[in-house]
């Protein structure tokens, strides 16, 4: 193996890794500020609340994160209504939808997973924001979210991963990211293990800098349960 061809091409791995970060920080973000109120919904016992919110989450789990990508990409341009449309601006170009489908998808997912820790808050917290005479909205701003986010912390680092990983197929609608680059350079020098190691050593990276980061996040939120000494 001859990792020359790495160095001769560090800039696509630049670029890519870029890329990479920005489209997964974006998506996390916006993701997250939209599957709070359908995380909220979906705990709802009102099947007009529940409904729509299980079904934007059960279509967007229960398949693959690239048919998403692909529909989006290549399916939305066939209708004439779409490309009259002022969205066809955004909609036509590769990062946008990209971007658009890696949001959908974290979301569900993060709803999901905000469901859960919502439904599993301890009775004895609501009873005692109850008895404290905080009204549904405020039990649930002060007391129900905070302790959801904290219990769903370890789960949502794992979707952080997934949604890195995930990002790869973005390379399929034209887009240079970290796996485009490897792509870029495989073709370029037939080198595919090179070129393709030094992209997995990438993520490999990014994955440990997740990591470290969520477990010093869960030792924060979670120093309040740890024994005190002396």
């Amino acid at each position: 193996m001859d990792f020359s061809v790495i160095a001769e091409s560090w800039q696509y791995y630049a670029f890519g890794l870029w890329t990479t970060i920005w489209l997964v920080v974006v998506s996390l973000l916006i993701g997250l500020l939209l599957a709070i109120p359908v995380g909220i919904m979906r705990t709802s016992r009102n099947w007009l609340i529940n409904g729509p919110a299980w079904f934007y989450t059960y279509c967007f789990t229960g398949t693959p994160l690239l048919i998403q990508l692909f529909l989006i990409y290549y399916g939305l341009g066939q209708f004439e209504a779409v490309r009259a449309s002022p969205f066809w601006y955004l909609l036509r170009e590769a990062w946008f939808c990209a971007l658009l489908a890696f949001v959908l998808n974290t979301a569900a997912y993060t709803a999901e997973i905000l469901r859960g820790a919502i439904q599993s808050t301890p009775k004895g917290e609501v009873e005692a924001a109850r008895a404290c005479g905080m009204s549904p909205l405020l039990m649930f701003r002060r007391i129900v979210l905070p302790s959801a986010f904290r219990r769903a912390l370890p789960a949502y680092g794992n979707e952080i991963v997934f949604m890195l990983h995930g990002s790869s197929v973005a390379s399929l609608v034209t887009i240079l990211d970290l796996t485009g680059a490897a792509r870029m350079v495989q073709a370029r020098y037939y080198a595919p293990f090179e070129a393709f190691i030094a992209a997995g050593a990438c993520y490999l990276v990014l994955t440990w800098g997740i990591t470290l980061a969520m477990r010093r996040l869960e030792f924060s939120w979670f120093a309040h349960l740890r024994p005190r000494s002396g």
